[in-house]
């Protein structure tokens, strides 16, 4: 079954069917859910929805854009928070230079910390990077993630990028965009990653896939998703979907929670 891997189901754009939504998905084949959050607010609740349904799992941190919020109070607060059971990871950390807010040594100062917090408790780390390729490409090799790992998170850059984090370890996130006609990049990245570095994600409710592109997205659309990839990789949809099931399980530990 398929395994969403970054979701953002704690999005006002769910609050209307939320509930039914959720209940829908193992039945349309989704097995798990991981809901990462990217502010206090938004950790918060993935941990309201992390009690209310079994196969959602969370991630906490603070997104690259929200770091202005952090403090040391809130900072330990999350570092607690990540001992609960079902808290797989610490994230979505990083650094987004498209917006240029907060003040990029601030970014800087927070996806240091949280890196750090996820080598301490050795959880995989959710890096979102955006415009800040080389910065956060230098921060992680600084930060030395290896033992921990983690997943490049919507991966936007090139082969020659992809390639400094593969052979890290860590895995690629795939998901709506691959599906667009001019995704040539992301495209040729796939075409190069070993399948056992890619897993699937949504980040719903943005980046839905063709033929939904522009709507609200959500995990039901993996699939296609997963049929871009079986078509780039030439290979069934259906090892896509296995493989990446496996690839998720081993970069969340799930053999802990199984």
């Amino acid at each position: 079954m398929i395994f969403e891997t970054h979701a953002h189901y704690d999005d006002e754009a769910f609050d209307d069917d939320r509930d039914s939504l959720l209940k829908s998905l193992y039945s349309e084949g989704i097995e798990y859910v991981v809901n990462v959050g990217a502010s206090i607010t938004t950790t918060v609740k993935t941990l309201e929805l992390m009690k209310q349904y079994p196969f959602v799992y969370g991630a906490v941190g603070v997104h690259p854009s929200e770091t202005a919020e952090l403090n040391e109070e809130n900072f330990k607060w999350l570092g607690e928070t990540a001992l609960l059971p079902k808290v797989v990871a610490i994230g979505e950390i990083g650094l987004d230079y498209y917006w240029d807010t907060p003040e990029r040594s601030i970014q800087k100062e927070w996806f240091s910390r949280q890196m750090e917090l996820a080598k301490e408790l050795k959880l995989p780390a959710i890096i979102h990077s955006r415009d800040a390729a080389a910065d956060t490409l230098d921060m992680i090799q600084s930060a030395d993630l290896k033992q921990t790992g983690g997943v490049i998170h919507c991966f936007s850059y090139g082969k020659e990028m992809a390639k400094s984090y593969l052979d890290m370890g860590f895995y690629l996130g795939i998901g709506g965009v691959v599906t667009f006609k001019n995704a040539k990049k992301l495209k040729e990245v796939v075409e190069y990653a070993p399948m056992e570095q890619l897993v699937l994600e949504t980040d719903c409710p943005y980046l839905a896939p063709e033929p939904n592109r522009g709507k609200r997205n959500s995990s039901l659309n993996l699939i296609y998703v997963a049929q871009e990839i079986a078509k780039l990789k030439g290979i069934s949809c259906e090892e896509v979907i296995t493989i990446t099931e496996n690839n998720a399980k081993k970069m969340y530990g799930f053999p802990r929670f199984e």
